[in-house]
């Protein structure tokens, strides 16, 4: 059985304006995987005619959002999703427009019964940051929770 997740790219853009300000794109997206995009853009650059590290960032933690998105979206009406911490390493300068691949590292299931059970669940996702030759940029972890609404 196949879920549907193709609401989150569109809901992500809705939802958190600063994703259409930056002009980022979602590919596939999965409750255990997402791809977003971000354009080249010489407003966004640095010093060194490359997309900001802010910029290269937030393409990572966009992606991010949006697996969990896609892995936990049901439960949205009892829990709130929240970056608990994030860790990025820039591995080489970043030219053009970018790629962002983002994996969800735990079983949902699991985080959803720590959930059920009363508890603030966290979960890891790892995501690699592309340029448009495919050479990798950067790597990021962040770790989110499912904040129970109150």
């Amino acid at each position: 059985m196949t879920t549907d997740t193709s609401w989150v790219g569109p809901a992500m853009t809705q939802t958190v304006p600063w994703v259409g300000t930056a002009g980022i794109t979602f590919g596939e997206t999965t409750g255990t995987r997402a791809v977003a995009h971000l354009p080249d853009d010489a407003a966004q650059h640095n010093h060194v005619a490359g997309p900001h590290a802010a910029m290269i960032f937030g393409l990572g933690e966009t992606a991010s959002g949006a697996v969990g998105l896609a892995a936990f979206g049901a439960v949205m009406e009892r829990a709130t999703p929240l970056v608990v911490r994030s860790e990025i390493a820039y591995l080489r300068l970043a030219k053009g427009p970018l790629t962002a691949v983002a994996q969800l590292d735990r079983d949902a299931a699991d985080v959803l019964a720590e959930l059920d059970a009363g508890t603030r669940p966290e979960f890891t996702v790892s995501v690699v940051v592309t340029d448009a030759d495919g050479r990798e940029t950067s790597r990021m972890t962040v770790v989110w929770t499912l904040r129970p609404n109150r």
